[in-house]
């Protein structure tokens, strides 16, 4: 046989052969339970069918899916029985989600949707829209069984949309302003800042991000003893706030490019002493893990990480009651249970979640106790091992390679692929794209193009 035949032939074997292994992968993608939600949420309570598996209390979710200014994200809530209980997808991005009180089933959250061009009834309304568009935030607090409304607090950035809205008491909110590099404190009565903490004003101007993203701030918390807590994603660090006096160094965990401590992290929980603290559950994002850092004598020592095979960009982790935690994987496109022993009990399909919450535990991870705890107070040394050092050279580019990169080709993709199918995707575009240069060079128009070169 021929060896150009011999070729085409096995060029032709690698494109089909991936071409029926991309359209396996996605006629068995998982479904997605956001869809199933919104297909239900119309018909009443009764007449609707269970999605997911029992839990203890309802668990609500937001997504922030890739395209979100066309309206694809959504806050979707499911029952104690599995049944979709709300959902909604008027904004194109949903960040945080609170229970407003404790307790209740009545949620705080914030959302938004970004514009490009800005319309004229936002460019109204501020004085930052540029060239890139702009971005409408809403504050909303929402009866999950009623699905009645309130509408708390409206902003216009130039783009950004906050991540973090946290509930201080009846008439302030604590925001964390990815769009201005700031926290601050805001009377929704009044629309007065009544305490702010800038970034500029204690980091270095040279860490982070570019100008537009510096810090990319994208959680804050309100500690019981009055500190804040903010986590600054770009500057791969948790920082701790004493308002009056500014930034405490010393307890900042993490440090700038040590990514085997953080590297852009998202949605720290604090638990206090009293609970085996001080401690700090978060979402270690770009090193595709969740990890939790114990203090003691003046230093942060890992004592708990988890990681599974799937589990990819993870930006939410919650400690419950029990020692269970609810993982976020947002580009895993779930949300799963892990039991206090790590193994997987629970898990929800769903397309780029950012935020979960599970209702009757309080907020966040304020009634789980740490990993220290729940051993009785012994640390597991081998977690403990920390690369505190910044990374540069070829270790930055490899960690940046399985990070940023992947993540990112992953967030742009359709949200069904996985890495695996994406490098298929890649050895199907590069045989396809191979075989037709071939069938040009050896056609009359190559020969005689080549002529001509020459």
């Amino acid at each position: 046989m021929e060896r150009r035949t011999i070729l085409r032939v096995l060029l032709l074997a690698v494109v089909v052969g991936s071409a029926g292994y991309l359209a396996i992968a996605w006629v068995n993608a998982p479904t997605n339970a956001t869809a199933a939600a919104a297909n239900q949420t119309q018909l009443p309570l009764e007449d609707r069918t269970p999605v997911v598996e029992n839990r203890d209390g309802a668990t609500v979710i937001t997504t922030d899916p890739p395209a979100g200014n066309d309206g694809l994200g959504a806050i979707v809530a499911f029952g104690t029985d599995g049944r979709p209980l709300y959902h909604n997808d008027t904004y194109g991005s949903y960040f945080d989600v609170d229970p407003d009180p404790p307790g209740s089933k009545t949620v705080l959250y914030v959302a938004g949707s970004r514009y490009d061009p800005c319309p004229d009834r936002l460019q109204a309304e501020t004085d930052s829209a540029g060239d890139d568009g702009c971005a409408e935030i809403a504050v909303e607090r929402v009866n999950l069984t009623t699905g009645s409304t309130e509408r708390i607090h409206t902003a216009v950035t130039g783009w950004d949309i906050w991540h973090d809205v946290d509930r201080i008491d009846e008439h302030r909110l604590l925001v964390a302003d990815i769009a201005r590099d700031r926290v601050f404190a805001l009377n929704t009565t009044t629309d007065e800042v009544t305490w702010e903490w800038r970034a500029e004003d204690g980091l270095d101007p040279d860490s982070g991000g570019q100008p537009g993203d510096w810090t990319h701030v994208n959680d804050v918390e309100l500690l019981e003893d009055g500190r804040v807590m903010v986590s600054l994603r770009n500057q791969d660090r948790v920082a701790f706030l004493e308002p009056g006096e500014g930034l405490e160094r010393d307890w900042t965990l993490g440090a700038e490019d040590a990514y085997g401590i953080l590297y852009e992290q998202h949605n720290p929980d604090y638990i206090p002493p009293a609970r085996g603290g001080p401690a700090v559950i978060v979402s270690d994002s770009e090193n595709n893990r969740v990890v939790e850092y114990q203090r003691e004598n003046d230093t942060w020592t890992r004592t708990w990480e988890w990681r599974d095979q799937r589990l990819q960009w993870p930006r939410d982790a919650d400690r419950l009651p029990g020692g269970h935690t609810l993982v976020t994987d947002s580009k895993g496109d779930r949300v799963l249970e892990l039991s206090e022993t790590d193994d997987v009990v629970w898990s929800v399909d769903i397309a780029t979640p950012y935020e979960a919450e599970r209702l009757g535990t309080g907020d966040e991870s304020a009634t789980g106790r740490s990993t220290t705890a729940l051993a009785n107070g012994s640390i597991d040394t081998r977690a403990a091992e920390t690369d505190r050092t910044s990374k540069t050279g070829l270790s930055w580019l490899v960690a940046f390679i399985t990070g940023p990169a992947v993540n990112g080709v992953l967030h742009a993709a359709p949200t069904w692929m996985t890495i695996e199918d994406l490098l298929v995707a890649g050895v199907f575009g590069i045989t396809a794209v191979t075989a037709g240069a071939l069938e040009v060079y050896w056609s009359r128009v190559g020969r005689r193009l080549l002529e001509r070169l020459r």
